[in-house]
This record gives structure tokens, C-alpha cells and sequence, in this order.
């Protein structure tokens, strides 16, 4: 069940509305006048959104190659091509 607080509680309750985004790792939906006005949400699960998205959105990208017949890299290589960039980051 969606979380919803007035926008009068961001002024009086910040410290619980901090605490209540946090330990429910949900949004939490601001109204302003009976309407919906922001959504609060904590920061890992913002990045944790946004990573998903660009995730999906490369997915996406990489289904419509294949439908038109695009050759992807193949695996292996890409994972070594990783690795030996990853060896060369820590030995600097």
C-alpha cells in the first residue's frame, strides 16, 4: 500500500519522514492540497531505479540489433576485454 503524507509534514516531520523512506525502502508520495505533488525516496533506492532503467533501456537497444540481424560481441571476449581493463585500473 502506497505511503502518502501531506506536504505539512515535510516542514513539521522531516526527521521521520527521513526515517520512514528509509526503513520501509519504499517512496513516499507528498500531497500539496489534496493533489499528488513529489514523491520522496532515499537515495540507494533512487540509484537503484535509475540503474534498472538504463539497464532496460541498453536491453532494449541490444533486442532491437538482434531483430535486425546485428552480431553482438561475443561474451568471452567482452569479459576479458573487462578483466584485463579492471588489472590495469588496480595497478595503477
Amino acid at each position: 500500500m502506497p505511503i502518502i503524507k501531506p506536504i505539512s509534514a515535510l516542514r513539521n516531520k522531516s526527521k521521520e519522514i527521513s526515517k520512514l523512506v528509509h526503513e520501509s525502502r519504499e517512496p513516499v508520495f507528498i500531497t500539496k492540497n489534496g493533489e499528488g505533488d513529489m514523491v520522496l525516496m532515499s537515495m540507494p533506492e533512487y540509484e537503484k531505479l535509475t540503474f534498472e532503467k538504463v539497464l532496460i533501456s541498453k536491453l532494449d537497444v541490444a533486442e532491437k540489433e538482434f531483430a535486425k540481424g546485428e552480431r553482438g560481441k561475443d561474451a568471452f571476449e567482452v569479459i576479458e576485454r573487462l578483466r584485463k581493463k579492471h588489472r590495469s585500473a588496480k595497478a595503477k
